[in-house]
């Protein structure tokens, strides 16, 4: 008898080690876990009861004119009372107003599904959110969801926000003939180039600093300015187990995807796309999340393409919830303001990220760090590689602790260059700290600049080290008021100018630095009187270029 229970008390054992090894073997996402140079806890694609329902089984029409906000409501709310399960939207227009998610539920749209969002604002109506980081009040989103387990939105179909009834107009950005069509559409013009839909969505615009009006406001001003109060299109907020897959989300009113405070999310194989011209159209911004994967997805839009958030400032330090631990891998970003992007709302804290064989296709910039004095936080631990860009319009790679607002490209348009500031402010709780960030594996052919770091004088950007890189660009690299760096194998044809300028720079050590060596002029010129403790492989004399104010002995130049 006891020998029985011994054999079987293995038995048990084996199939129970079998079992752990076969899961083991079957995680899809474990490969992104390979050489992780953080710890982070493995997440699984939320699991949902084996209950469905058809939309058309609550009285739903999918002949893009009847309205099936209803239809949706009573889904949800159905599926809701039985537990969850799957809500299935079948082929055909589904024009909606806002749907409400509730806890266990997968929207899935079939092929051929395409859910509309109506235009019409009165269905939208103010609800307690945040926006760019801050405590504020929009128009509820299209799609939304707040203190919810286990959502998902999958499948083959497509999600339109209708954001062009939405979204303010620049008339530099569209062709003559699009602008003549919105602005005969109604609405108003302002200084006869920017188009908004209706009074009060100027008003808004004209009384709001960054898009976000003051909140000493009353109701009767917050209903005056609604139409400028636009929506992001999908928002969770403090959700757990959220699942994106599959869908093409597009045209949004703002934002695009905003997961707010939530943990364990997972984006795979989606499709982000907004117009080029689309005011504050960004793809996805993962805001104070925990535990995130984004994966195999493209994205081509009017703002960030990628973007890890915070909060702003006081309100966002005092959240206190960093963005953490997110592997970014196998996606593209066609036009945007930046591919991969953190800031500018990053006083919460951003760490433990890895961003892994991405293509950046006609960017504004390729990887963008942006920041400003006033919004303190600590970006770290940010691991890059195998980042290959092409016909990025400004900086492959930027570091603007200087940031105003403006995209890249509008700064630039604007005659901004880079700050070149001398005066220190006091380090406090409102000074932005950028470190531990490494980059290996970088290719970047045709860009304007081939890269950026404008740290500040007082909190220089830390610890950045690039590996492997070849950039061709018009102009070259540029560090300025940034510390202990290391370029290694780094390769910089310019066009014009310099391949490497050092300003203030400290703590500088390059390695099998290489250059156009058929270009004529300086390779390297250094400069800044707070420069020091610069290390360089050997380049002849006649290369470098030190102006008066750097101490020539903080300069050494390998001689082998």
């Amino acid at each position: 008898m006891k020998q029985n229970f011994v054999l079987l008390f293995f038995a048990f054992l084996m199939l129970s080690c079998s079992h752990n090894a076969a899961d083991k073997l079957s995680y899809k996402y474990k490969y992104l876990y390979e050489d992780l140079s953080f710890e982070m806890p493995r997440i699984e694609i939320p699991i949902f009861p084996k209950y469905r329902v058809n939309l058309l089984d609550f009285e739903g029409k999918p002949d893009g004119i009847t309205l099936n906000t209803e239809a949706f409501e009573k889904a949800m709310q159905h599926l809701s009372e039985k537990g969850g399960g799957t809500l299935i939207v079948p082929k055909g227009i589904w024009f909606t107003g806002p749907i409400v998610f509730r806890s266990n539920i997968n929207l899935h749209l079939e092929k051929g599904a395409l859910i509309l969002f109506s235009p019409d604002f009165d269905l939208y109506p103010l609800v307690e959110t945040v926006f760019e980081g801050l405590d504020t009040r929009r128009c509820q989103s299209p799609i939304s969801g707040r203190g919810l387990q286990n959502v998902a939105i999958t499948g083959e179909g497509s999600i339109n926000g209708s954001g062009e009834a939405w979204r303010p107009l620049k008339k530099a950005k569209v062709t003559e003939s699009h602008w003549k069509k919105v602005v005969a559409s109604g609405g108003i013009v302002k200084n006869g180039n920017y188009w908004y839909p209706s009074e009060g969505a100027l008003k808004g615009a004209e009384m709001s600093d960054m898009n976000v009006p003051s909140n000493n406001l009353s109701e009767e001003d917050w209903l005056e300015i609604k139409d400028f109060l636009r929506p992001v299109m999908v928002s969770f907020v403090e959700c757990e187990n959220v699942y994106l897959q599959g869908v093409l989300f597009e045209n949004s009113p703002a934002w695009n995807i905003h997961p707010l405070m939530c943990e364990n999310v997972i984006i795979d194989g989606i499709f982000v796309r907004n117009p080029a011209y689309a005011q504050n159209g960004d793809g996805l911004d993962l805001e104070s999340c925990v535990n995130s994967i984004i994966v195999n997805s493209l994205f081509d839009v009017g703002d960030d393409g990628i973007c890890i958030k915070s909060g702003k400032d006081k309100q966002g330090r005092l959240r206190g919830r960093p963005t953490e631990n997110v592997i970014v891998d196998n996606c593209k970003v066609f036009q945007g303001h930046g591919g991969f992007v953190v800031g500018s709302e990053m006083s919460g804290g951003v760490r433990n990220i890895s961003v892994r064989n991405c293509q950046f296709l006609g960017t504004d910039v390729g990887l963008r760090f942006k920041s400003t004095r006033g919004r303190g936080g600590v970006v770290e631990n940010i691991y890059i590689s195998d980042i290959y860009m092409f016909n990025i319009l400004t900086d492959s790679f930027l570091f603007d602790l200087f940031y105003g607002g403006k995209s890249a490209s509008e700064a630039l348009e604007e005659g901004y260059i880079g700050v070149n500031e001398e005066k220190f402010y006091p380090v406090t709780e409102e000074t932005p700290v950028f470190r531990n960030i490494f980059v290996k594996d970088l290719v970047s052919r045709n860009a304007r600049r081939a890269l950026f770091f404008n740290g500040l004088p007082e909190m220089n950007i830390e610890n950045i080290r690039l590996e492997n890189a070849f950039i061709t660009a018009r102009y070259g690299a540029e560090l300025s008021e940034s510390k202990d760096v290391v370029f290694e194998n780094v390769t910089v044809i310019a066009e014009e100018g310099p391949s490497y300028i050092l300003n203030n720079v400290k703590n500088f050590k390059g390695v099998n630095l290489h250059f156009d060596k058929n270009k004529p002029g300086k390779v390297i010129k250094i400069k800044g009187s707070r420069t020091s403790n610069i290390q360089l492989p050997f380049f002849p004399e006649e290369n470098i270029e030190i102006t008066p104010e750097v101490n020539k002995e903080e300069i050494k130049i390998n001689l082998e």
